[in-house]
């Protein structure tokens, strides 16, 4: 990734062989494939990079134990093979972890079917790493878990990341083969057909527009897809929310899966970066996309009743959530009117008008979804899918990141280490605002107390000098990131609250 943001102005001048709108997970994958295939290809965003869906996720790489259930098994395997490619290709950014499932007298499923589907979940990833746990030996490791009628709990691995970071990994690894992309850059509108397409890109910084030219033209923005596919409505925006508590308040080594008193769906429970993170829920959502989702007080509910009712000694209460975060899923919709948490999580391709969009999928997936959308746009054949698909090794570069930053189960540094990550950041990830650098950067708005609000006092000399913002930048940035904090990141306030 280029130290500093481009000139959008000088972006209007090329001609390219494809421009991909949304810096997502989905959008990045795609930037990524196609810089390998040596493309002249730009990514726009809206926003910030992973400003969506992809800052927002239950931060696992897995394969899907729901999806063996709902008989998905192809999807499973898909997931389960990515995810063994970017443990290897990505360790300290994706890792390994235990899961517990703890198995109750008379609970669905029970040890039996759990060990079945548990034995062809590592048979698909290619690995054995299941095993029962005896209720003595979970007690030991999770001694705050309700141990009444518990006959003991299957272990399993999947896998923990910084959602956040691994976009960034992938756009750095795309800038290193040559892609180009942008932030707070986003395309009004399409126009064209395929091989002369149109764009108009408004610059959120200047308020300018500029026009483009490309070849092809991927869409790429997940739960806002409809809005440019120009054919009619797909996506179901399903709210997923989850609560961060001190993880003294609520300790926990391993993910434990555990099912909720009321419905029976499985919500996690699972150390990340020092805190420890309940989640998610899974709910339409009818807010405007355009702004921030923000958990509800209906959600807040249900995961603090899901933790006192496994974790009765616990008594967690609103005053120990420490941050929250909400995130929309674009499930691409069945119209049967189903449950949410029944909708199926594949992706569609689709293509209207020359735009090619490309929506719903697993942040595991991201590989295989951009070589479906390459197909599509006929920018690969159906030979070099396979060969891509197959192919050994898709992280080739070895950009200068600093050791350590994102490791999902490390808590951020303090003092002068932190100051080193925060200035290898500002130079080189185009830091444009606070909430960049404190919700997605680096995850201390979630992981401290009010927003990090401390630490970013400690650090205000140090962004001002390197950003070159003044006295009167400064505080326009801390309100506008402070506003932020407070509506969307915090416990909702009763005045603004929605069902």
């Amino acid at each position: 990734m280029p130290g500093k943001r481009p000139d959008p102005a000088s972006l209007a001048d090329s001609q390219w062989d494809l421009v991909v709108i949304g810096g997502g997970i989905t959008g990045a994958g795609v930037l990524l494939q196609a810089a390998q295939l040596g493309l002249k290809v730009l990514l726009l965003e809206k926003h910030d990079f992973a400003w969506g869906t992809s800052s927002r996720s239950s931060k696992m790489v897995h394969g899907g134990l729901r999806y063996i259930a709902q008989g998905d098994i192809r999807l499973t395997r898909e997931a389960l093979r990515e995810r063994e490619r970017l443990l290897c290709e990505l360790p300290g950014l994706v890792v390994r972890q235990t899961y517990l499932f703890p198995i109750r007298r008379g609970q669905f499923p029970g040890r039996w079917a759990m060990t079945l589907v548990l034995w062809l979940y590592d048979r698909l990833a290619r690995i054995r790493d299941h095993r029962w746990v005896s209720a003595k030996e979970l007690a030991e490791r999770v001694p705050a878990l309700r141990h009444d009628q518990v006959e003991g709990a299957m272990s399993y691995t999947d896998a923990l990341t910084d959602d956040s970071r691994l976009v960034l990994r992938v756009l750095h690894e795309a800038a290193a083969e040559g892609g180009a992309m942008i932030n707070y850059a986003g395309a009004e509108s399409v126009s064209g057909t395929p091989g002369d397409m149109q764009l108009v890109l408004k610059d959120s910084v200047t308020g300018a527009r500029h026009t483009l030219r490309s070849r092809h033209v991927i869409n790429a923005t997940g739960a806002w897809a409809d809005r440019l596919s120009g054919a009619s409505a797909r996506v179901r925006p399903l709210r997923g929310s989850h609560l961060f508590v001190a993880s003294a308040r609520l300790p926990v080594k391993d993910c434990l899966t555990v099912m909720h008193p009321d419905d029976g769906r499985p919500v996690f429970v699972f150390p990340w970066e020092g805190l420890t993170c309940i989640g998610t829920t899974d709910l339409d959502h009818g807010d405007d996309l355009d702004l921030e989702p923000r958990v509800s007080q209906r959600e807040i509910d249900y995961l603090l009743r899901l933790v006192n009712t496994q974790f009765p000694d616990i008594h967690l209460t609103e005053e120990d959530i420490v941050s929250t975060m909400a995130g929309v899923r674009p499930v691409i919709s069945s119209g049967k009117g189903l449950d949410p948490s029944k909708e199926r999580r594949d992706h569609a391709v689709w293509t209207q008008d020359g735009v090619i969009t490309v929506s719903g999928g697993k942040l595991t997936t991201f590989r295989v979804i951009a070589l479906d959308a390459l197909l599509a746009a006929t920018l690969i054949d159906r030979q070099t899918h396979r060969r891509l698909l197959n192919t050994p090794r898709l992280f080739r570069q070895a950009p200068s990141l600093p050791a350590g930053l994102g490791h999902p189960l490390h808590a951020w540094p303090q003092g002068e280490a932190l100051s080193e990550q925060v200035r290898w950041v500002l130079d080189n990830e185009m830091v444009q605002h606070l909430d960049d650098l404190m919700l997605r950067r680096t995850r201390l708005g979630n992981l401290l107390p009010d927003g990090g609000a401390t630490t970013l006092a400690g650090l205000r000399a140090q962004i001002c000098a390197q950003l070159g913002w003044d006295e009167a930048r400064w505080a326009t940035e801390l309100t506008r990131y402070q506003r932020i904090v407070q509506r969307f990141y915090s416990l909702p306030a009763p005045a603004i609250e929605a069902a």
